[in-house]
């Protein structure tokens, strides 16, 4: 492959020896070189290479996105999309227009609403649901993937019943006078509905997949790390999706796949571990799940929920269970990536995580959403990566605070403290929760604020807008021990590349980060379609 020299840029390192370079030289998918746009073109610029001109664009090293769900964002683009709905009204009205569409008994599928963003109505009931669509189906998730909304049907086609055996952690939402669901449903409840539910053919999930990671590119991401198992067909389904999609058909992205501890067998029988794979498609660290989420009041606290004291949330697991899933994970040298968003699932997963000796990879704790100083100092380990989602304060202020009240607000994803007590950050959107672009996920990181609100939460916890971008590079990096090879723009590190249309170190305000575009996306050193 012949030399590319990308030059005319201001170009952001991230690597101390060098910060801000003209031009970079490509070659073989690796950097070969750097420095100023004369020194390089007079070094390689001789017949046969190729120049790409920045015209004096921003670029950093390929963004990379620590947590996500791939196959969530694909069924975005097969399902119906409630995402951003504002009203119950609408929602009812786009439920309506995809059930006149369908066949009776064909399931409804959606994801993305939020009874946060409603400013009108509350949350559907299942009166509401069976109206507008009465001869199917309906399943649709809540935006954090911790709640369900189901209609009579189906219930009716899962053979629901007051007595049925519910999975550990589940619950039904019954109306307090009727004793009758309500349509609500928490947790693992949701798998008393999804059994029944049949699965997209392989077909429709790689296509899927296959806009997903289109999408992904568009949005300057190159590399992302993706929790899909459960989702997409169990382990070796999904590991072929990608190989294909990656390895055989040429889509650039690359993903590192978090693999859900149920799996952990699979992946002795296949012979796969941490790492196995190539540079474009690696097997990650084992999934975890401790606790639930603020908004049900399942993230599991030290303290009593603040609007309700009878409250402490929910572990996902016993501390027993948790400790044997550890266990199986470290008898095959697996690194552990766990949701933890309460401060007592993170202190029990920090406590069984000191009983077992460490692995070649780090380990990780998804979300780390409210902490506590002694917590603080504990994930301020080489071997710990917090990986963080900054766009939350976005979808959880400002009601959050009526679950854990001010006196805890200070330690609510507090990013500054983290990384001043120097713990390992990552950073992430965990779409679909919240988007995939990354560049809300630094606008987030640097304001605290919602787009279009001038409110701040928490303004002591914001970040600088370089450790904001870190947290997309070098973050990412480390969270997969890819740091010698990812995360800066460095001689012999993979020539992934990020261009902008603003330079985000030079922004007046940081709300232009809103009205900025990827320009570019280079991942192995080609310009990626857009």
């Amino acid at each position: 492959m012949s030399k590319t020299i990308y030059t005319n840029g201001i170009i952001y390192t991230l690597d101390t020896n060098q910060p801000v370079v003209e031009s970079v030289v490509v070659e073989n998918g690796r950097i070969l070189d750097l420095g100023s746009h004369h020194e390089m073109n007079l070094q390689w610029g001789r017949a046969g290479a190729r120049v790409i001109d920045l015209q004096g664009k921003m670029v950093t090293p390929g963004l990379i996105d620590s947590h996500l769900h791939m196959s969530g964002v694909a069924f975005n683009f097969l399902d119906l999309e409630l995402t951003g709905v504002t009203s119950k009204s609408e929602m009812l009205d786009k439920i309506k227009q995809k059930a006149d569409t369908l066949a009776p008994g064909q399931w409804l599928i959606g994801m993305g609403w939020d009874e946060n963003l409603f400013t009108e109505g509350s949350t559907p009931t299942i009166e509401e649901l069976d109206y507008v669509a009465p001869h199917c189906p309906i399943y649709l998730k809540r935006i954090c993937y911790h709640a369900f909304l189901v209609n009579s049907k189906a219930l009716e086609m899962s053979q629901y019943h007051p007595s049925i055996e519910m999975p550990k952690g589940g619950r039904v939402v019954l109306d307090p006078h009727t004793k009758k669901p309500t349509g609500l449903l928490l947790e693992s409840a949701s798998q008393i509905i999804t059994k029944h539910i049949p699965d997209k053919t392989y077909d429709e999930l790689k296509t899927g997949l296959g806009h997903a990671m289109k999408f992904a590119i568009k949005k300057g991401l190159t590399s992302v790390h993706t929790n899909d198992p459960a989702y997409l067909g169990g382990l070796e389904q999904t590991y072929r999706m990608y190989d294909e999609l990656i390895n055989h058909e040429g889509k650039g992205l690359r993903c590192n796949l978090l693999i859900d501890y149920p799996y952990l067998p699979a992946l002795k029988e296949k012979g796969m571990f941490a790492g196995y794979g190539n540079e474009k498609l690696q097997v990650g660290a084992v999934k975890i799940f401790a606790d639930g989420a603020f908004g049900r009041r399942t993230a599991l606290l030290s303290e009593p929920y603040h609007d309700d004291p009878t409250q402490y949330g929910e572990a996902m697991q016993t501390e027993e269970v948790l400790y044997n899933i550890i266990k199986d994970a470290r008898k095959q040298s697996m690194p552990i990536a766990v949701h933890t968003i309460g401060d007592q699932a993170l202190e029990n997963v920090l406590d069984i995580l000191d009983q077992f000796p460490k692995v070649n990879y780090r380990d990780r704790i998804i979300h780390t959403s409210l902490v506590r100083e002694d917590l603080i100092d504990r994930l301020a380990d080489p071997s710990i990566v917090a990986d963080i989602q900054p766009r939350f304060v976005v979808g959880d202020y400002p009601w959050v605070i009526e679950r854990i009240g001010k006196e805890r607000e200070a330690y609510l994803y507090a990013w500054k403290s983290l990384l001043s007590k120097g713990v390992i950050c990552a950073g992430g959107s965990d779409a679909p929760v919240e988007p995939v672009d990354p560049l809300l996920g630094i606008h987030a990181a640097v304001t605290r604020k919602t787009p279009g609100n001038s409110e701040c939460w928490n303004e002591s916890q914001k970040i600088s807008m370089l450790e904001a971008v870190k947290l997309f590079t070098v973050g990412g990096a480390y969270a997969t021990n890819e740091e010698a090879i990812k995360g800066s723009i460095s001689k012999g590190k993979l020539a992934d590349m990020t261009v902008y249309s603003n330079n985000l170190f030079a922004l007046e305000n940081p709300d232009e980060l809103l009205t900025t575009n990827i320009e570019m996306t280079i991942i192995n050193g080609e310009i990626q379609e857009i």
